[in-house]
């Protein structure tokens, strides 16, 4: 059930203290193309289910598991008889995780784990999702931290396939997948220093690839060219010191990585859907409801 539309951007809502949200639905309700910023994973119970991303169909039938990559613009359908579970997952919280942000610029939009196509995988990860549910129904002692362990080794079982050659779930060709390990190390990298003056050339020697041989692969690893990888890096990087009041836009800017507030500004509205200011004074409201009782909403991030 989707709570919160503002267009096509749903604001998902969750237990205080908690960035997860589990349900069990039965009901046969459609749901129009919308996006979230929580990862959402759907176990198909009973009957089938259907996902719609860019007009391509994933038809999960029963028993079948899907990943939905944050900010993914999806629409659900469902049979007239059926159960699903629905679990929703903020990973802002594991911002200091290594390989995070990779092992999601790994899978596609969509990533169906199915017992016919990675059986080890599907029975690991339906065991992970039974233990989620328990513990989420149950909400006893410690909870939050079994929910967020147990959503942690799948996300890191979920990378791990995602880079083997032979492993159905991941997006990589038999050459990328070869030099996984590489560029994970660069990516990695990327990510620690994306506030320097970081260059192609640069990294692509550390690499150890030609220029153009490196932009083709890297494209070909992380789904987009390694400027537009680096100005995401560079613009999460912002949104962490635009909470803090003390800084001005011009400040974070420069802190950020960018040699100039107009490019700032526009790489910032561009992935993110509204100016560094108005993205301050959101946070700002968030902060006022968190105090008042109301629920969070989520901050824009981008598609």
């Amino acid at each position: 059930m989707i709570e919160h539309l503002d267009g096509i951007f749903e604001t998902v809502t969750f237990r205080e203290n908690l960035r997860m949200r589990i349900s069990d639905m039965s009901i046969c309700e459609n749901f129009p193309d919308h996006w979230h910023t929580p990862m959402e994973i759907i176990h198909a119970k009973e009957n089938w289910y259907r996902i719609v991303v860019d007009d391509q169909i994933y038809q999960l039938k029963e028993g079948d598991i899907a990943i939905i990559r944050p900010g993914t613009i999806h629409a659900l359908y469902a049979p007239e008889t059926g159960s699903r579970t629905i679990y929703l997952a903020d990973l802002s919280f594991l911002g200091e995780v290594s390989n995070l942000e990779t092992m999601l610029a790994l899978l596609a939009p969509v990533t169906t784990i199915t017992p016919k196509g990675e059986p080890d995988l599907y029975r690991k990860a339906g065991e992970l999702l039974s233990f989620m549910e328990e513990e989420y129904a149950g909400s006893r002692s410690f909870y939050d931290m079994l929910l967020y362990g147990a959503l942690i080794e799948l996300l890191g079982l979920l990378g791990r396939y995602a880079i083997s050659p032979s492993a159905s779930v991941g997006t990589l060709g038999p050459q990328s997948a070869k030099y996984a390990e590489r560029f994970l190390y660069v990516c990695n990298y990327i990510n620690e220093h994306c506030t320097e003056d970081l260059s192609l050339e640069t990294i692509a020697g550390i690499a150890g690839f030609s220029k153009y041989h490196f932009t083709r692969l890297f494209k070909d690893f992380t789904h987009t060219s390694f400027y537009r990888y680096l100005n995401k890096k560079r613009i999460s990087h912002a949104e962490q010191l635009l909470i803090n009041p003390e800084y001005s836009v011009t400040e974070v800017a420069l802190q950020s990585g960018f040699s100039s507030l107009s490019a700032f500004i526009r790489m910032f509205k561009q992935l993110k859907g509204c100016t560094p200011t108005e993205f301050k004074r959101m946070y700002s409201l968030d902060c006022m409801n968190r105090v008042d009782g109301e629920p969070a909403a989520e901050l824009p991030s981008g598609k």
